[in-house]
């Protein structure tokens, strides 16, 4: 599990759980007045689309379009694409072949 989010309510982290596939952990963490709630999970692409990080449903609108892409719908992808690639390093996932 990773420590994928961090919320400023339970709520929040609760709200969040419900989208999650696989295990999942919150756990709280206090700073002086301020608690904060880590939300710990597989960090899946799946995943990572349901908590909408990383530009993924952006990313996601963009490819159910491709064959209108003009230039600037181009080089969003492209940003995208080199973001999602840190992400992928980062949690050790492999880029589908259909999002390039």
């Amino acid at each position: 599990m990773h420590l994928l989010n961090t919320y400023c309510s339970q709520d929040e982290a609760e709200e969040a759980v419900a989208l999650l596939k696989g295990p999942t952990r919150v756990a709280s963490e206090r700073d002086d007045t301020d608690t904060i709630y880590n939300l710990f999970a597989e960090a899946t692409w799946a995943n990572l689309h349901s908590l909408e990080m990383y530009d993924l449903p952006e990313l996601k609108a963009l490819l159910m379009d491709r064959a209108s892409w003009g230039q600037i719908q181009i080089q969003r992808h492209q940003e995208i694409l080199r973001g999602l690639e840190r992400v992928s390093k980062k949690y050790d996932l492999k880029l589908p072949a259909h999002w390039q």
